[in-house]
């Protein structure tokens, strides 16, 4: 019998055999609090803080409550097939590390994207490189072995600078290319108000800018570091419309993923400009409070079109990745957990929580009889009604 991500569960029990048990916490909550022990504040507050009073950073995850699994019997699930095709990556499970532009603040190392891309190679989950890190994208790349690596772009105002690190991913050997829509400003978040704190202001996870041939030339030689977060700022953002889409699409031959789609109608009129899949996220309610549940947004997006979608927000569990895929996600995204993970044990730290999400998912999928994820349709799923 082939190895799964279950195993995971029986290699924890073996060791304590011998009297190991795990030194990384195994529920969420705890994950969490440590994490937040481990962060300085002013990190802390960013990483798991939202925008507003945070009640849709909360709804994302309290809308996985409304649903719950029906359980299949007779089924002998012994075997569970978790592989996946997205944009023509073979993949052998559904999950993805989304990308968080402070990753490579929270490793004690300071290099925490490298310790990330370490981890994917360890597990065959593919990172998603952010545009804001503290290492470079090429040496971030070359430490993801073969586990494939997507390659996340904020588009900056100056398209000769968005060619230059399309142009950098592919080189590195990325993929596929997500463009996230949502943060081309900064969202309201008084967790980071209050302790006055913008990381990429203070000169943090800018590698990418100023390993970059074109930001180079637009700063100059020599710059100050004030003047390279001035340029930087002036150049981060661009509130991309729809008629900026093929452009963006003639910028690279990889598949190309727009992050941010909530609206069936806004993927429909992406899948006609050309876009290879669709990522259901509200980022995680870090940058627009108020909205609906990015959970409650996935149904409708998946039948919009036929292209693959991913989905991110509210991630917390193995459950939770199992409804998301029931409820239309071909590839799930998890993003605080890994970063809490990290901030605890480096990379070691990575693997364990995304092998303990695996594993749940997994033995989920087993115990209720779901052999593959085809198995998991709208019709596994009750909505239940709010459970708190």
């Amino acid at each position: 019998m082939s190895p799964s991500p279950g195993d995971y569960q029986l290699e924890i029990y073996l060791n304590g055999l011998t009297g190991t048990v795990p030194d990384l916490p195994m529920a969420f909550d705890e994950l969490a609090e440590r994490a937040r022990q481990a962060m300085p504040p002013w990190l802390w507050s960013y990483v798991a803080g939202g925008a507003g009073d945070e009640h849709t950073q909360d709804a994302n995850t309290r809308a996985f409550r409304r649903w719950g699994l029906y359980p299949r019997m007779f089924v002998g699930a012994t075997q569970r097939d978790l592989s996946v095709d997205l944009c023509g990556i073979h993949l052998p499970t559904p999950l993805l590390m989304a990308p968080v532009g402070v990753i490579g603040l929270c490793s004690q190392d300071r290099h925490g994207d490298i310790a990330t891309a370490r981890a994917a190679a360890a597990t065959g989950v593919p990172m998603i490189a952010s545009t804001l890190s503290q290492d470079p994208l090429e040496d971030v790349i070359s430490h993801t072995g073969d586990t494939p690596a997507l390659f996340q772009l904020y588009t900056p105002t100056d398209r000769d600078l968005a060619a230059s690190l399309l142009h950098r991913a592919e080189q590195a050997g990325c993929k596929a290319v997500v463009v996230t829509l949502d943060t081309w400003i900064t969202g309201w978040r008084p967790r980071d108000l209050s302790t006055a704190n913008f990381p990429q202001l203070r000169g943090h996870c800018l590698a990418n800018y100023t390993h970059d041939p074109v930001f180079r030339r637009i700063v100059g030689p020599d710059p100050s570091p004030d003047q390279i977060v001035a340029h930087w700022a002036g150049l981060f953002g661009n509130p991309l419309t729809w008629d900026d889409l093929p452009w963006l699409r003639s910028l690279t031959s990889l598949p190309l993923i727009v992050k941010g789609i909530c609206h069936p109608d806004d993927a429909r009129r992406a899948a006609d400009h050309g876009v290879d899949a669709i990522y259901v996220s509200n980022h995680g309610g870090r940058q627009a409070n108020g909205g609906l549940p990015a959970l409650d947004c996935l149904p409708d997006i998946a039948a919009a079109t036929d292209l693959p979608t991913v989905f991110d927000s509210g991630v917390r569990s193995g459950a939770d990745i199992v409804k998301a895929l029931a409820l239309g996600a071909d590839a799930v995204a998890v993003g605080r957990p890994y970063a809490y993970g990290l901030s605890l044990g480096g990379t070691a730290g990575v693997v364990h929580v995304l092998r303990s999400l695996l594993a749940e998912a997994d033995l989920l999928m087993a115990v209720n009889g779901y052999p593959s994820l085809s198995d998991l349709t709208p019709q596994a799923l009750k909505e239940c009604g709010p459970w708190h």
